[in-house]
């Protein structure tokens, strides 16, 4: 019984990363695309980055909170996890545009950042799977029978 229990726990986690990376892969074309386009069209890296990550983040909340976990998240800790990782992507992009800036050709300047947007978020990808699996849209711990306030009468 025990290990038909444990069987059933590997496979529920098995679908909930499956389903965090379905949709990942959604919020990761939308902001790809977002922001290939923004910097192709000459936006800095950083007004680049900003446009994508907002394109991103809405599809990714969204399908995160409804279909993944299919619950309610924390704002906050989703706010400050989102945020960090917009930061992170920031500086490696503005980073990358600046170390690119002797290249001559603008297809491979725009191949290079956007490839380093998509190389921060690629590692971000599982750090933000634990946080969001533990703290964002974890299951609420149900409060001991005895530690419950009784009803008054």
């Amino acid at each position: 019984m025990r290990a038909l229990t444990k069987l059933r726990s590997r496979r529920g986690r098995l679908l909930l990363w499956a389903k965090y990376s379905a949709s990942s892969v959604v919020a990761t074309v939308v902001s790809q695309l977002a922001f290939a386009l923004c910097y192709w069209f000459g936006s800095p890296a950083i007004v680049a980055t900003l446009v994508a990550w907002f394109a991103g983040a809405v599809p990714n909340y969204v399908l995160n909170r409804r279909y993944t976990w299919g619950r309610s998240g924390q704002k906050l800790p989703y706010t400050l996890i989102v945020i960090g990782s917009a930061v992170s992507a920031a500086l490696v992009t503005s980073l990358t545009d600046h170390l690119v800036r002797g290249i001559e050709s603008h297809a491979w300047k725009t191949l290079l950042v956007t490839g380093s947007y998509f190389g921060t978020y690629a590692v971000l990808f599982i750090v933000k799977f634990v946080l969001f699996d533990r703290l964002v849209f974890a299951k609420p711990v149900a409060a001991p029978a005895e530690a419950r306030t009784p009803v008054a009468t």
